[in-house]
């Protein structure tokens, strides 16, 4: 970061909220991934918004960070400033029926509050370990739900205008694994979700059933981000994986879980270069299988991972 913006940085947060040379491995579920040059740590909305209008101006690179649970970064790291979005901006408030949360708000902590409230809606998300800002952004789903069921509206900081926009949950154009959000380059700040009275002992059930689930079928023990493809229509990408003959695919130790073909996983010190080599074969050999072109769900950041 050159000194006239780190002057500038000063001016919104302390020294103490600064990082330099920060392993990303750190910041991501995959625990994989090279040095960040800084990582800024706003302490609240207000700080959060005054970085984001500071990098808006600037011509260096910046990236908003929340929990890393569907990021791998290079090995190289990134060459550039990571904001991230922590517990600092993580407040949850239960009004009836609605839930007002901040961006770095995890996922799993709102459902269970949810729960708590007897409110129906989120136990989709109860195992998801994101927070509420990539979600939305991904529109984040599972087991036949989706952020765009529960989004009311988001409030956001739109980089062009450098403004603060609400905007409702209609006009988010959600669509598999996307959203407004994305396309636009938006960063949410919070969100309002709407869910629906329930009963407690079945919105806890449920919620454990999904676990279950989870551990079931998914390889939880290992880190990873999650589904590493998208699923295309008509198909599963983790069978069409497994009837290419790829599970339990290695490179390093990277691996295609055994558990389920649709996870890509750490087995122990994976490189990004493991990880990103790994998914251009496995993109490959299905494509040659089968005709389909797997794309990848987990977003790349830094060098070297171009497909």
């Amino acid at each position: 970061m050159k000194e006239s913006l780190r002057t500038k940085v000063l001016a919104i947060i302390s020294e103490d909220q600064i990082l330099y040379n920060e392993p990303m491995s750190l910041h991501t579920t995959f625990r994989v991934g090279g040095m960040a040059d800084t990582v800024l740590i706003p302490g609240n909305e207000k700080e959060a918004v005054a970085l984001l209008r500071l990098f808006s101006d600037c011509k260096e690179p910046w990236f908003v960070l929340g929990n890393g649970s569907n990021l791998l970064v290079s090995d190289k790291g990134y060459r550039g400033t990571v904001i991230w979005i922590d517990h600092n901006l993580s407040e949850i408030t239960i009004d009836d029926d609605k839930i007002r949360a901040d961006a770095g708000a995890l996922l799993v902590k709102i459902a269970s509050l949810a729960a708590e409230a007897s409110q129906s809606g989120m136990e989709f998300a109860s195992g998801i370990p994101g927070t509420l800002g990539g979600a939305i952004a991904m529109n984040a789903g599972a087991y036949g739900g989706e952020m765009k069921d529960i989004v009311e509206s988001a409030r956001i900081f739109n980089p062009e205008t450098k403004q603060c926009e609400e905007i409702a949950g209609k006009d988010l154009c959600f669509s598999y694994r996307n959203s407004l959000i994305r396309q636009k380059g938006y960063v949410v700040l919070s969100a309002t979700l709407k869910l629906a009275k329930g009963d407690p002992v079945s919105i806890r059930s449920r919620m454990a059933e999904l676990k279950e689930a989870r551990t079931q079928k998914q390889p939880l023990e290992f880190p990873s981000a999650g589904s590493t493809f998208k699923r295309p229509e008509g198909y599963f990408a983790g069978k069409l994986i497994d009837d290419a003959g790829l599970r339990g695919y290695r490179v390093g130790d990277a691996q295609v879980s055994e558990k389920h073909a649709g996870f890509v996983i750490n087995t122990g010190r994976a490189t990004a270069e493991d990880v990103i080599t790994l998914i251009r074969n496995v993109r490959k050999e299905v494509y040659e299988k089968s005709g389909i072109l797997l794309e990848p769900e987990v977003c790349m950041l830094g060098e070297g991972l171009e497909l």
